[in-house]
């Protein structure tokens, strides 16, 4: 494997150039806010090293909780505060109609680049006219399998969640059987957090139960095949996913999956590199494929995700955290996190790259994930998305828990989001 620098150089090069007008006097630290999950933080710094030698500046990530949720409130709290410590924001693909308002609008950087980008992401960070951040990777989960288990119990992989079900079921129960008292058939994000609404999007929508609030701002989710969808889940706690899945998050998942104790997992892309790599139990033991359907021949649904650079109106340091981003959102950069955290790349061109092509075929498969892809329903309800989907995993998670029935709480979180919408969103 090449190291970061040399896919990166020639680009910065370029990049750099573009950049000529964003031009400091002095090196400055520049400081950047960002979740992670892996190798995240350690893959960016050594990303950076080539920014820092050129530029002269210095980058500090200060690493934020894995909760999307909990990274959200603390942006607020800092944001709503001026805080000029933190001049770039890692940010959720939902928050730019949230945040708009404390972001510098980067139109007029990044007109020389903005057309490499899949439109639809740039359309996502786009609030009023004003570009809030520049992307830096898409995500879409997939369904991990482990192709080794199915092979053996002549299984197929399955395109329903009902089949998922019986056949986690059956898996599940024979390996135990054979002495692997720790084998579960399914590990997924059931916490109550914003991973938890994708996963339920998911369900419902795949159910054809719709995506919550629907994009003219209708409230859908108090239906039937919303209700059937939530069944089914619930049916999966202390059966074929351990009765603590309602605490997990991605990397509780992963830690599962990745010790080779899971038939079937729910994750995004950067769990696939995670586990291929030399000291995985299941290195090249397992596949990806689109997440089941809840009808038979019925339309596969996976949230769309995915990560974006912000830089903040309150920092002092614009020009060089512009450069920064830039950098960050380049080809070469998204071209060497692909190669080494099997991360999405939201350039369009790198999805033929040879090189990737070659090293990780399975980004060329979730180019279909992707395409399937369901967003959350941010656009319609705009600032109060937050409030939306905590309304809605809070009421997933007490039915999962069994303190109400899917009916029971779906009907009230219907009532809890008319109100909240009142007269409009």
């Amino acid at each position: 494997m090449k190291k970061p620098w040399q896919y990166v150089n020639a680009s910065f090069l370029a990049v750099s150039i573009a950049a000529s007008a964003i031009h400091t006097a002095h090196a400055e630290e520049i400081v950047l806010v960002s979740g992670a999950v892996g190798k995240d933080i350690e893959i960016l710094k050594e990303i950076v090293k080539p920014w820092e030698q050129k530029t002269g500046h210095t980058l500090t990530v200060f690493p934020m909780p894995a909760s999307t949720t909990d990274q959200f409130a603390q942006y607020r709290l800092w944001l709503a505060a001026g805080n000029a410590d933190i001049d770039v924001f890692q940010t959720d693909v939902i928050w730019a109609p949230q945040l708009a308002n404390n972001f510098v609008d980067l139109t007029p950087y990044t007109k020389d680049i903005i057309d490499q980008h899949f439109p639809s992401i740039i359309e996502s960070q786009t609030s009023n006219g004003k570009l809030v951040a520049l992307p830096f990777f898409t995500d879409a989960p997939a369904l991990y399998y482990r192709k080794d288990l199915l092979e053996k119990y002549q299984k197929a992989a399955p395109t329903t969640w009902q089949e998922l079900t019986a056949t986690a079921k059956e898996i599940q129960t024979k390996e135990r059987q054979a002495g692997n008292d720790n084998m579960w058939g399914f590990v997924w994000q059931g916490n109550s957090y914003e991973g938890l609404t994708c996963n339920a999007l998911e369900w419902v929508k795949s159910f054809g139960g719709g995506q919550i609030v629907e994009a003219d701002g209708s409230i859908s989710i108090n239906n039937e095949k919303a209700i059937e969808a939530l069944k089914l889940a619930k049916s999966w706690v202390g059966n074929i996913s351990p009765a603590g899945v309602l605490a997990y998050q991605e990397e509780d998942a992963r830690g599962v999956w990745q010790t080779g104790n899971a038939v079937f997992m729910r994750n995004w892309p950067y769990a696939y590199a995670l586990g291929n790599m030399e000291t995985s139990t299941i290195k090249d033991q397992f596949a990806v494929m689109p997440l089941p359907s809840g009808t038979e021949n019925g339309p596969s649904a996976a949230t769309l995700g995915g990560w974006n650079l912000a830089v903040s109106s309150y920092s002092t340091k614009k020009d060089a955290s512009i450069s920064l981003i830039k950098f960050l959102a380049s080809e070469a950069v998204q071209k060497y996190q692909a190669l080494q955290s099997s991360r999405l790349p939201t350039i369009m061109s790198l999805y033929d790259d040879p090189d990737i092509k070659q090293q990780q075929p399975m980004i060329a498969q979730w180019k279909d994930v992707f395409l399937q892809a369901v967003p959350r329903p941010s656009a319609p309800t705009k600032i109060k998305y937050n409030e939306v989907s905590s309304k809605f995993f809070s009421a997933v998670h007490a039915t999962l828990l069994g303190s109400g029935s899917a009916e029971e709480n779906l009907e009230v979180l219907e009532y809890e989001l008319e109100e909240l919408k009142g007269s409009r969103w």
